[in-house]
């Protein structure tokens, strides 16, 4: 990376080809902000933290740490400088930031979720203890059933899971017959195992699970002391309809009170940040959210009123000519901007606009 400059809204967005370090960017928000609970958390497992290039490799994954150079490499949070020499001393130990990460469901194998010192190194340790989460979910006494649950998510957004997810099926923990614990979605007379279930159910069941952490079954709003969620590639195998039913558990996320930050390569996020932008410009009635999102308006006026009045923004991490990354705020993601990154919205409606052109001119020259 050259210089990547983030100020975050309520919910962000960051855009940008594979490769650009948009996941490292997240994981040092994460490093800045709980420190010491991922050094805490290492220390645990039985891993030495008292060497910075060790450090680097057991939070970044094993190969990271010629990444960082001393002297040259910076990373700043509010003006506060944030190293490998200082990280157990950042935080109480505590959760600040709950963390999401994109190969969520490559963590259960065979319908089940590893503890934290049961993956090695090669796994960053944000993936590591997003897994020991599912690991304590699974385990729980309340796992029996997981999807759906009353009291978890609303009702309309319960709804919109189920009709672009599971169908009517149910998701939670059934004894198998080698009477083993093992993740089951159940239709009528069919027990499936996880592997047996589409993509978009395997990549979406672990980011639900997930956020159950943030969503307390109680009469509270939000976690205490968890104030930042980031998730990685929320559209990952779902349906537009499925990523929808997402969109609007992130709303329901800022509603409770937690700032998001997302990473995406889905033009359909983007274009729900558009309108939420718009709607927001336009002074719009809080009731045009419930309809964008096809839902009943009474149940989710209060997350449609604290959303109409949030702040939204996307940035495009991108490489330069010299193959280093840079940063470019793209919040305004305006179709007839003149740069293209803003219009294009980070390139993400590039193939599009290709793709009508070439029509447009097959059109044209067929009337000749």
């Amino acid at each position: 990376m050259k210089q990547v400059d983030l100020t975050f809204g309520d919910l962000t967005v960051l855009v940008g080809p594979q490769g650009a370090g948009k996941s490292l960017a997240l994981q040092w928000l994460k490093v800045a902000m709980d420190g010491r609970q991922l050094v805490d958390a290492l220390k645990a497992a039985g891993h030495p933290t008292d060497r910075p290039d060790v450090l680097i490799d057991l939070i970044f994954g094993s190969g990271m740490a010629p990444a960082w150079r001393d002297g040259e490499t910076q990373v700043r949070l509010d003006k506060k400088e944030i190293s490998p020499k200082n990280l157990a001393r950042i935080g109480n130990g505590s959760e600040r930031l709950f963390f999401v990460p994109a190969h969520r469901s490559m963590l259960i194998s065979d319908g089940w979720a590893s503890p934290f010192q049961k993956l090695t190194s090669d796994t960053p340790a944000v993936a590591r203890m997003f897994s020991q989460n599912l690991f304590d979910r699974f385990s729980g006494k309340d796992a029996g059933t997981l999807f759906p649950v009353e009291k978890r998510l609303k009702r309309e957004i319960r709804k919109k899971i189920d009709e672009a997810v599971f169908h009517g099926g149910t998701i939670g923990i059934e004894e198998d017959s080698q009477h083993a614990q093992r993740l089951r979605l159940v239709h009528g007379a069919m027990h499936l195992p996880f592997m047996t279930w589409t993509a978009g159910q395997r990549e979406f069941t672990p980011l639900m699970l997930g956020l159950y952490h943030l969503l307390p079954s109680v009469q509270l709003r939000k976690r205490m002391g968890t104030e930042w969620v980031v998730i990685e590639e929320p559209e990952m195998g779902l349906h537009p309809q499925a990523v929808t039913a997402v969109m609007l558990l992130v709303l329901d996320l800022l509603w409770r009170g937690y700032r998001v930050v997302l990473s995406t390569h889905s033009p359909h996020v983007l274009t729900m940040l558009w309108m939420m932008r718009q709607l927001k410009e336009q002074n719009a009635r809080w009731q045009l959210v419930c309809d964008a999102f096809d839902v009943a308006r009474a149940p989710m006026r209060r997350v449609a009123e604290e959303a109409i009045g949030k702040d939204f923004r996307a940035y495009l991490m991108q490489f330069d000519d010299g193959g280093k990354v840079t940063s470019v705020d793209i919040s305004e993601l305006d179709p007839s901007a003149e740069e293209e990154r803003i219009a294009g919205w980070g390139g993400l409606t590039e193939f599009s606009s290709r793709f009508g052109d070439a029509v447009r001119k097959a059109v044209n020259e067929a009337e000749l």
